[in-house]
């Protein structure tokens, strides 16, 4: 019994002391809230006629942030490199000198957007005016200005935009580089009479065009409800094997309010997550890059659902499978079968050990496959396998196999280049695409599985699943890797009803088509997977019109349009072998739950 008591006192002294860390990190939530807040209430922005802020093009657009005066310029570029990559600048190495300001000017001649961060002592050095001047002749230039207000006297002759607050802090140059991107409003005009150029109630007013980043608090929710439940069950998850590591975040409202990373890449404890990492999509692949791209071919009237798919692939023609319409190869209502396991059919002359002209596709390291051997081997066996009852619901990744060839042909790209240009760059996604090692080093790509199949290797930046490796890692189905953000980023545009950092990528009527129940068998949409009927999944509390997808490695993306919420989960479950641990312990609902009950919505649908 004394063991007992003890026991139970340790339990009540951690619980007491987690709940007053959870407090005191509730009312620095609130304060910090607080102190936002007013300084979006004195933050003006001037000169932007040409509407340079926000930065909407991201697309080829080359960011550079020099930092003359602002102490926190870590911040302010961490922040800018949310929504897109900024390379830093720091003006103290260069001196302020007219011929060191000229080798700063070389060095980022390459760039198009110059942001250039300033304080009052800097504005008395006339260099830093002609370094603006030099560079405007080619470049759009934005200045962040920290300090006393009267400091906009001296940029009575600049005709660029001007951000201005008076505080030169953290959570300033947090709130500044937001705006700039559009992760925040500017709602602020100028309090007082500066300069002939600069009167009182000037100032250019914007909106929020993009994620914004901020604390739970600011949607109503106290951090303490939605932090100790979620690290519960990442840790439980950890412990258990079920995953060595995670990254979960939710959205809210268009605000970020939770992006933690758990655990390490691998069990052996060297790598710790960052939320930062990339990991392999898996089956996400289907509603992130080959959905949306038969959704913008349907829009622009290439493609039409109730056409049969031997329209688009003459291939098909002669099998039985002509017949076939694109609506039930995007429903899983096509009669494939679930999957081919391709790798048994490799034999030795597939593959050779070394990559040249005659084996040049790429599956792993030290494993390349013979050219034309998706066409010679694969693609028969798909065309050639059976087909079943049309009227069933059978999840089979074939469709995506077939729908990546329509959506190929159709827009004359490689699958892989269509999504960048379409949709990843425009929209300021920094890691999603396919093949990540030609992008990024191995350390920022979390491992996967250790293939016995046929590599026999442990995968990091190739993708696991099998076939989709075998045609050297472009598929429909799977290939797809990215980081939490770059996920948060393509569904709240969905969530947005196709809109986006002031563009649009789909029609509202397109993104709730492809969304919403299509289906007279299952709950499905056209490629994306839904809120089932009279079910707990994806949560006892989601509503009935919530959106997404879930990959084989351990990763889920749902969207839930009533409440505004995306909730992202990215694990490695599959490491080092694959484990059901993640299903058995139910690990993604508990967290989706937690995430609901945070917000109060305790109704199931």
């Amino acid at each position: 019994m004394k063991v007992k008591h003890l026991l139970n006192t340790v339990v009540l002294c951690h619980f007491f002391v987690l709940s007053a860390y959870a407090q005191k990190q509730h009312s620095i939530n609130e304060q910090w809230l607080n102190e936002r807040k007013n300084i979006e209430k004195t933050t003006v922005l001037l000169n932007n006629q040409q509407r340079a802020v926000p930065i909407l093009n991201l697309a080829g657009n080359k960011i550079a942030s020099i930092s003359f005066g602002l102490k926190e310029s870590a911040v302010f570029d961490s922040i800018l490199n949310n929504y897109a990559t900024v390379k830093s600048f720091r003006a103290a190495d260069y001196q302020l000198a007219p011929a060191t300001l000229a080798d700063l000017s070389y060095d980022v001649k390459f760039f198009n957007t110059l942001i250039i961060s300033v304080n009052n002592t800097d504005l008395d050095d006339g260099k830093l005016l002609q370094f603006i001047t030099d560079n405007l002749k080619s470049k759009t230039i934005i200045v962040t200005a920290f300090g006393d207000v009267h400091m906009l006297a001296k940029l009575k002759n600049v005709k660029v935009p001007v951000m201005w607050t008076a505080q030169q802090s953290a959570l300033s140059a947090n709130y500044v580089a937001q705006a700039i991107i559009g992760g925040m409003p500017v709602v602020a005009k100028l309090p007082v009479n500066v300069s002939a150029k600069y009167r009182k109630g000037d100032g250019f007013l914007t909106q929020v065009t993009r994620l914004s980043y901020t604390v739970p608090e600011e949607v109503g929710v106290n951090i303490a409800e939605l932090e100790n439940p979620i690290d519960s069950i990442a840790a439980e998850a950890i412990s258990k094997r079920a995953t060595p590591s995670a990254v979960i975040m939710v959205v809210k409202d268009g605000k970020v309010i939770f992006n933690k990373a758990y655990g390490h890449h691998t069990y052996d404890g060297v790598a710790p997550t960052k939320t930062t990492d990339i990991y392999d999509l898996a089956s996400i692949t289907k509603v992130t890059a080959t959905t949306p791209s038969v959704m913008r071919l349907v829009e622009q009237g290439k493609l039409n659902l109730d056409s049969t798919i031997s329209n688009y692939i003459p291939k098909v023609r002669q099998t039985d499978k002509k017949d076939i319409k694109v609506r039930q190869v995007m429903l899983h209502q096509a009669g494939f079968i679930p999957f081919i396991p391709f790798f048994k059919s490799i034999k030795p002359g597939d593959f050779s050990r070394d990559s040249s002209a005659a084996y040049p596709v790429k599956a792993g390291e030290n494993y390349f496959f013979r050219k034309n051997y998706f066409r010679d081997v694969m693609w028969p066996q798909m065309l050639n396998s059976p087909v079943r009852d049309t009227s069933k619901y059978v999840y089979s990744d074939l469709s995506m196999y077939f729908m990546k060839e329509i959506v190929e042909g159709l827009s004359n790209e490689h699958l892989e280049n269509y999504v960048q240009e379409n949709f990843y760059r425009p929209l300021g996604m920094q890691t999603a695409g396919y093949l990540p090692l030609y992008r990024f080093s191995k350390d920022r790509i979390i491992p996967t599985e250790v293939d016995t199949l046929y590599r026999n290797m442990l995968l990091v930046g190739y993708v696991h699943d099998p076939g989709a490796a075998m045609v050297g890692g472009v598929s429909g189905h799977a290939g797809l890797f990215a980081s939490s953000t770059d996920l948060a980023i393509f569904y709240q545009m969905l969530l947005n009803g196709g809109s986006y950092g002031g563009k649009r990528y789909f029609k509202p009527a397109t993104v709730k088509t492809f969304t919403s129940s299509q289906s007279m068998v299952s709950s499905r949409g056209y490629g994306f997977d839904r809120k089932r009927a009279g079910s707990s999944y994806p949560s006892a509390y989601a509503s009935v019109n919530t959106f997404g997808h879930t990959g084989y490695t351990g990763t889920r993306v749902w969207v839930d349009p009533e409440y505004k919420l995306v909730y992202i989960l990215l694990t490695n479950r599959v490491n080092p072998v694959t484990s059901t641990a993640l299903f058995d312990l139910n690990i993604s609902q508990r967290i989706s739950d937690a995430i609901y009950h945070a917000f109060h919505i305790d109704k199931k649908q």
